[in-house]
């Protein structure tokens, strides 16, 4: 791979989860040669397929992402995919990831004086990857036509209580976000059941089954002032699968801010399960 192929080379850095082959396949699209570090690895196979050169790379090892994408002069990078944030509570639990000295300083001297919310340690990484010259990008650039559509996406659509319920719970989902404690929360009758925090989506809506046993509103939105570069709100088949299983009957997300992984099985499932998705 020579300098005069620079610019159509995009580095993926991806994580655990659907959305880094979305985001691959966008990017293959587009003509991009695809320099995939995957973390812990963790990735889907298929995207080991889609990707031209492919490494896996411990999570905490910052300086090892950057000379990978670096041999093979890459600056422009998308960062997508799931990470157990969980992970990092206990005693020393930075050195649970075996980390080098980029990611030590990320962890003890970027984060030294801050909150560690998600946007926070997200914008650290950034800026510390920006100091090894890999750029982050907005994740969505190569794969617009996944993301979320205005209105209502599947055959089935909202009732009017449907619609009451996203519009009680929409202006509730963003001030969550604007503290950055989560994207989603389960609404029925007017009445908040369940916030998502650190543990995710799919557990939450596990957790709104227990009080709540049919009939309510997963809203997820994106933050207000949502940085397009990681962690942009997405549903899948398995957020739909999951919501039908314990008894969800609508999933409202941001039109042009959420990702629709797999979008045409995704719909497809919902139609199938009786799931309404609409884009606000």
């Amino acid at each position: 791979m020579n300098r005069a192929d620079d610019k159509n080379i995009i580095g993926l850095i991806a994580a655990a989860g659907r959305l880094p082959i979305t985001v691959a396949r966008g990017a293959k699209q587009a003509g991009k040669t695809i320099v995939c570090i995957g973390l812990e690895n963790n990735v889907d196979q298929e995207l080991i397929k889609i990707v031209d050169i492919y490494y896996p790379v411990p999570l905490g090892r910052l300086g090892t992402w950057i000379r990978k994408l670096r041999k093979h002069s890459v600056t422009s990078t998308i960062m997508v995919g799931k990470v157990e944030k969980t992970k990092q509570y206990g005693r020393f639990p930075i050195l649970r990831y075996l980390p080098d000295w980029r990611g030590m300083r990320v962890w003890y001297f970027r984060l030294r004086k801050t909150d560690r919310c998600a946007d926070t340690m997200l914008s650290a990484l950034a800026d510390e990857l920006a100091t090894g010259g890999i750029i982050l990008e907005d994740s969505t650039m190569y794969s617009k036509q996944q993301l979320a559509d205005k209105g209502a996406i599947t055959k089935i659509t909202p009732s009017e209580k449907i619609l009451a319920d996203i519009d009680f719970g929409w202006p509730i989902a963003k001030k969550i976000g604007e503290v950055d404690i989560g994207q989603s929360i389960v609404v029925k009758d007017k009445e908040v059941i369940a916030i998502e925090a650190i543990e995710g989506t799919s557990a939450m809506l596990q957790r709104a089954a227990k009080l709540c046993k049919e009939g309510w509103t997963l809203v997820k939105v994106s933050k207000p002032n949502q940085d397009m570069r990681f962690d942009v709100p997405c549903i899948g088949t398995e957020t739909v699968q999951s919501l039908a299983d314990n008894g969800g009957k609508c999933i409202a997300i941001e039109a042009d801010k959420t990702f629709i992984i797999d979008k045409e099985k995704t719909i497809e499932l919902a139609d199938k399960l009786g799931v309404v998705i609409i884009g606000c």
